[in-house]
């Protein structure tokens, strides 16, 4: 998923309005934008609704897109904006439901989907930014460069966050019982 030569000439041809192409930029994109949202909100349902207003989003803006190779940092920001206009309409309106899910998703004695699970349970008790920082880095695999695109904020900032929110999130675990 690097901004490789094939990323790059799969973007133009969505700028030049190849529906195929776009099938294939959702098809390679969709999953890392749909993790990120879903790791910022919780809620997968909600995840769901805000990845397809990214696309939308995607689709309003890619012919303006002037750097192709810039896309997933791009797409990211638009994730961002979208995500951030969600939590402030939340926070906003006052709830009228809880919205605990918890989910079971694969086997527990699978000891990677635990770990996951631990980790996630973790990012969760994390204040936004530092979970932010933490989703794009480590989990979508985001250069540090390409992270500070999207945060707008310079590289130095990134590598501090980043710097932080480790050891917030060791500190989280280790609070909940997890081995540091």
């Amino acid at each position: 998923m690097s901004d490789d030569g094939h990323g790059r000439l799969l973007v133009v041809r969505c700028q030049l309005g190849e529906r195929e192409a776009f099938h294939e930029l959702v098809h390679l994109w969709h999953d890392p934008l749909w993790r990120y949202v879903k790791g910022m909100v919780g809620s997968p349902d909600t995840a769901d609704d805000l990845a397809q207003e990214a696309w939308v989003a995607v689709v309003r803006g890619l012919p303006r897109l002037r750097q192709p190779e810039r896309f997933a940092a791009w797409l990211f920001t638009i994730a961002r904006r979208t995500v951030t206009d969600h939590l402030r309409q939340t926070y906003r309106t006052p709830p009228t439901t809880t919205d605990v899910e918890t989910e079971a998703d694969g086997d527990d004695s699978d000891a990677g989907v635990l770990t996951a699970l631990e980790i996630q349970a973790g990012l969760g008790g994390l204040p936004p930014l530092e979970r932010e920082v933490l989703l794009l880095f480590h989990i979508q695999d985001l250069p540090l460069a390409a992270c500070a695109d999207v945060l707008g904020v310079p590289p130095g900032t990134v590598k501090s966050r980043l710097h932080r929110a480790r050891r917030m999130l060791r500190d989280v675990l280790v609070e909940r019982g997890y081995e540091a």
